[in-house]
């Protein structure tokens, strides 16, 4: 199943966006739910001084690893949850969260994880599907959701994005949204853009 999530989130028209949000990582980087590897590639070089991420699946942990030694990055990927991050306070410039709040088990405890680990001054860098804000798409949504977790590994189909960010304390700066092309408009609402702590 999660090669098959990996997959499915390497396509084409996902890793377009994917070039929006990847290459504005600067700094010390943590990226979160980095087993697939996809992001690797992305960044740029020249504005990323040290790579760290989690991932709670060790084979695709692997994967990444073997993928940061083709790429020459030294990188500090550890196999673990988002709900309890293994790095201390303010560690991290960047934090890139792809593809990942759909299917963790606390969205909001893994952003409040993500927002302790930012440096003041930090951003947090997202690229998300989620809730879509047509009332129709998001009735199918909370109908079809029950069914669809199951087969795409725990994805969830509702939950909002923006909202969800400014409720545990980031300011959001929008840099784009919209529904995925040739996607059903069920399975392809997107947005991302950068966020900050709230205050800082």
């Amino acid at each position: 199943m999660p090669r098959l999530v990996t997959l499915a989130c390497g396509q084409p028209a996902i890793e377009e966006r994917r070039r929006m949000v990847v290459p504005l990582a600067k700094g010390r980087v943590f990226e979160i739910g980095c087993g697939g590897g996809l992001n690797q590639k992305l960044y740029d070089r020249d504005r990323v001084t040290a790579l760290a991420g989690i991932d709670p699946h060790g084979g695709l942990l692997a994967n990444a690893r073997a993928q940061a030694m083709e790429y020459g990055w030294d990188a500090d990927l550890r196999e673990a949850s988002g709900e309890a991050i293994p790095f201390a306070d303010g560690s991290f410039d960047t934090v890139l969260c792809t593809y990942t709040l759909c299917s963790v088990d606390d969205p909001a405890q893994v952003l409040s994880e993500m927002r302790r680990i930012l440096k003041p001054g930090g951003r947090l860098l997202f690229l998300e599907h989620g809730r879509a804000p047509d009332a129709g798409v998001a009735r199918w949504q909370e109908r079809i959701e029950p069914a669809w977790k199951p087969i795409a590994g725990g994805c969830h189909l509702t939950r909002p994005i923006g909202a969800s960010l400014r409720r545990t304390g980031f300011e959001v700066e929008p840099l784009g949204q919209g529904y995925l092309p040739k996607t059903p408009k069920v399975m392809g609402w997107m947005e991302w853009g950068a966020a900050r702590k709230a205050g800082v």
